[in-house]
């Protein structure tokens, strides 16, 4: 939705912060997020007010002291951030940055009080992040118009020679086009692909990357749009693994909607419409979602007539660990992904055959049966089949056993451990794995307590 009003609510703390920093004679002008998000209805947290009229931010220090606490983590490059009970607001000189090297970080920052909002906003990327907001005056500033842009659905850059000086832009570009929907600009999209080809593109920092696929799949109601923007723009053939998903077919009974990439996005769309609201759950979700079928290339056969993929979810380990490492170095991060890969189909498949309760309790020793539900459930619902009931009941009738036996967070707790082991008179070597194996077996299959598990452990094993 566009929202024409001229007048942005803001908190009433950064009110009076406005009035006290132009009571010292400098001008505050709201910029970037907050200003877009307001247009969109969007609610917004994040705060970014630009400084006119002053030359060092030294003037406003104790002005904002009375606020909250002060943080100078970019002084440096003319920033500060101010910390209150609630909120946090982004204070920065208008300045101008030049390219004087490779890499992000290679800045040139130059403030001035005498630069124009229309001089000052040429470092930012896109017209719709270049519009500013006089709280006083209640007017919106739009050099380059962004509002026209906004209101048209369109994502354009604002000068070649500026935007090309961070290649991560392009990400940006895919991100913003998944979160509010719009159309990467002709004009854009030809510049975006030239940036792609760049030897800086291909080696920025994989944390940078992982943060704007972090915004996709996070603040996006249709995250494929984005999706489909990294194929556009040539991105995937640094992704060889999502590469591979394009024009890789399937069975037209199980996947009348197309190809895997198709029915990967589709899946990314259906988990937007899943989200826990706990955002680290949420995002190894969705990459849980984006991976879960990168095995399929691997297997892909036809036989008789028919498309199958047998043995594509555990085929697609590999993979999945290969893409998260070009993306991340958090191990734990992908050791969540990998068994919701692993194991996508166990919910379907336990459904189907009806199992026992010894093959949930199984289950829930490889992965999370909430988390992992969630992942079958995108998968199920991601592909235009008529019969979409089935993907409910199944992923239904696997959480009321997982809960009933309190296994659905957390996997069985073997009864016996180590500890115990060693109270038996065995000393810690490679024969325990085998043991507390037994030990779990004879606790899930016979369903025996723990002195029983014991004294059979006795009886099996030599001390």
């Amino acid at each position: 939705m566009f929202i024409t009003t001229t007048k942005i609510n803001i908190p009433k703390i950064l009110e009076d912060i406005l009035y006290e920093l132009k009571s010292i004679g400098v001008l505050p002008i709201l910029v970037g997020g907050c200003v877009r998000d307001h247009i969109l209805n969007i609610p917004s947290k994040d705060y970014d007010i630009e400084l006119y009229n002053i030359d060092s931010l030294e003037q406003i220090e104790d002005s904002l002291k009375k606020f909250g606490q002060l943080k100078e983590v970019g002084k440096s490059f003319g920033v500060l951030l101010l910390t209150t009970k609630e909120y946090s607001f982004d204070f920065a000189l208008a300045r101008v940055e030049k390219k004087v090297g490779e890499g992000h970080r290679a800045f040139e920052v130059i403030t001035s009080s005498k630069l124009s909002f229309m001089e000052a906003s040429l470092r930012r990327d896109f017209t719709i992040n270049a519009i500013g907001y006089n709280y006083f005056t209640k007017e919106f500033l739009d050099p380059y118009n962004g509002l026209e842009d906004l209101k048209n659905g369109i994502l354009k850059h604002i000068k070649d020679e500026t935007f090309i000086e961070d290649a991560l832009r392009v990400y940006r570009a895919v991100q913003f086009v998944g979160r509010f929907n719009l159309t990467l600009h002709s004009s854009t999209s030809k510049l975006c692909k030239k940036m792609v080809l760049t030897k800086e593109f291909e080696s920025l920092p994989k944390e940078r990357v992982f943060e704007e696929l972090k915004k996709l799949f996070l603040k996006s109601q249709k995250p494929s749009l984005g999706l489909e923007l990294l194929k556009e723009l040539g991105i995937l053939k640094y992704y060889s693994e999502l590469e591979a998903l394009v024009n890789c077919v399937q069975d037209k009974e199980f996947h009348p909607e197309g190809d895997v990439w198709v029915h990967t996005l589709l899946s990314i769309d259906e988990m937007a419409k899943l989200k826990t609201g706990d955002e680290y759950k949420d995002l190894y979700l969705f990459f849980a979602v984006l991976c879960h079928d990168l095995g399929k290339p691997f297997c892909t056969k036809e036989i008789d007539g028919r498309i199958t993929s047998h043995k594509h979810e555990t085929l697609g380990v590999e993979p999945t660990i290969s893409f998260l490492q070009k993306l991340t170095r958090e191990k734990k991060f992908i050791e969540k992904v990998v068994p919701l890969v692993k194991n996508h189909l166990a919910p379907f498949q336990l459904f189907k055959a009806d199992s026992s309760l010894k093959a949930v309790k199984r289950l829930s020793l490889k992965c999370s049966i909430e988390d992992l539900c969630i992942v079958c459930l995108a998968d199920c619902k991601g592909r235009k089949i008529k019969n979409k009931d089935k993907c409910d009941e199944a992923v239904k009738w696997l959480l009321e056993h997982a809960r009933l036996m309190n296994i659905s967070h957390e996997g069985v707790k073997p009864l016996v451990q180590g500890r115990d082991l060693i109270k038996l008179g065995f000393k810690p070597n490679k024969k325990f794995k085998e043991i507390l194996d037994y030990a779990l077996n004879l606790q899930i299959e016979d369903e025996l307590e723990k002195d029983k598990i014991l004294e059979e452990i006795k009886k099996s094993f030599k001390v």
